[in-house]
């Protein structure tokens, strides 16, 4: 009888360490594959998923293993480490991409919110808008259709609200609720603006934290077949309110700043910008994510019947400054704290805020500085679509320059 051929030789280089359930797995997989080895790389397709696999006790060699979809074969290349990938947790980071990357979402929106569910879409072939047909009985009640509902089932789901006003919020909470009972796989609430968060403290016995209110509505939200329900909101007014979301409901916190930096960046005078604080609260909001800036803090003061701003700290003097805070309304402290930093000698004095509510149209109080009146109007007011209606009024007049959050919606959309 003829002898049985010899096993075959590992590779020299080709050491595995692997933990638990995958030890079994990892030595029967190499034990095939290791005489493949010389094969030239031409013989590969395209790859779709990479990993780094080594020896914890020994960084000089790694193995990179390809996986390609729909074709039965592995290639494991050996490659030398480098200094962008040291350690095995780019195996981790890769796969973790490609599973992002599989995601796919079906979008519903609101109404007042389609521009905005558009841009999102446009940003990713893994995000696909659908429609819901808005109607209201003769009562005025609304009298919803989700269109083929049957369609959605075992996909990951999304809906882009917007509660610009009492009247509209019940319509939409009757499709937060429907949707996840679809047998989806998950369901985002995406609500940019969260439009009660001013109101989340009681100062007199008898207030009404109507932001308490809101989120515990929210917080009961049907689970869906992956859980509970992703929240994903904006510059909350104070942070201590998402802990007044129930374990019903995930929240994520998203900020409008990272674009601001980003649209600073852009300016000619960008190694000029001071940000300025219009009180302590929009300071102690925002003042880590940019710490990078020299900083001016305002503080209100009450001298008789009157608040007053006051410069607390800081110096505007020929600098651009550029005023932050979460959100306007009338606008009235914005103009005090415009025209104060004028008075300390600010070249020049813009402004953003996350959401430009402007309700009755207080938004005409900002006059455009084209240049050298910082005490009359201001060179830009950034604001983003959080609030539809105001985009809407304000688009293409100076000094208003909208920033979207369509690309960080579609990047929370697709984790």
């Amino acid at each position: 009888m003829a002898a049985s051929p010899p096993p075959p030789t590992p590779h020299p280089s080709l050491k595995i360490h692997s933990i638990g359930l995958m030890n079994t797995s990892l030595n029967r997989f190499f034990s095939k594959t290791a005489p493949s080895l010389s094969k030239p790389p031409w013989l590969s397709l395209r790859s779709t998923c990479r990993s780094e696999l080594g020896s914890f006790g020994d960084s000089q060699n790694w193995i990179t293993v390809d996986h390609y979809p729909r074709v039965d074969s592995v290639r494991i290349i050996q490659s030398s480490p480098s200094a962008a990938s040291p350690i095995p947790m780019a195996a981790s980071a890769s796969l973790d991409s490609a599973a992002k990357i599989a995601k796919k979402v079906c979008l519903f929106y609101c109404a007042e919110n389609k521009p905005l569910a558009e841009r999102v879409a446009a940003l990713s072939d893994h995000i696909e808008l659908r429609s819901i047909n808005w109607r209201t009985f003769a009562d005025g009640f609304p009298n919803l259709f989700i269109p083929n509902a049957h369609g959605i089932r075992g996909q990951h789901v999304a809906f882009l609200a917007s509660f610009s006003s009492p009247g509209v919020i019940f319509e939409q909470l009757s499709i937060i609720y429907a949707l996840p009972k679809l047998f989806v796989s998950s369901f985002t609430l995406v609500l940019p603006f969260f439009p009660t968060g001013t109101s989340e403290r009681m100062e007199d016995e008898g207030d009404v934290a109507t932001a308490f209110t809101l989120a515990r509505i929210l917080s009961n939200v049907p689970i869906s077949r992956g859980g509970p329900t992703s929240l994903v909101t904006f510059d909350i007014h104070a942070l201590q309110e998402r802990f007044y979301f129930g374990d019903n409901i995930l929240p994520c916190f998203e900020s409008g700043i990272p674009l601001l930096k980003n649209r600073l960046q852009q300016l000619p005078d960008s190694d000029n910008i001071s940000i300025a604080f219009p009180d302590d609260g929009a300071w102690k909001r925002f003042h880590k994510q940019l710490q990078h800036f020299p900083t001016i803090v305002c503080a209100k003061v009450r001298e008789g019947d009157q608040r007053i701003v006051r410069l607390k700290e800081g110096d505007p003097r020929g600098r651009h400054v550029v005023i932050v805070d979460d959100l306007v309304q009338s606008g009235g402290t914005l103009i005090e704290c415009q025209k104060l930093l004028a008075a300390h000698g600010a070249a020049k004095i813009s402004a953003y805020v996350t959401h430009g509510i402007f309700p009755n149209k207080s938004w005409e109080r900002f006059k455009h500085d084209s240049g050298g009146n910082p005490d009359g109007g201001m060179t830009y007011f950034w604001i983003t679509d959080s609030c539809p209606r105001t985009i809407n009024q304000v688009m293409n007049r100076p000094p208003f320059e909208v920033i979207s959050l369509a690309n960080s919606i579609a990047a929370s959309l697709l984790i």
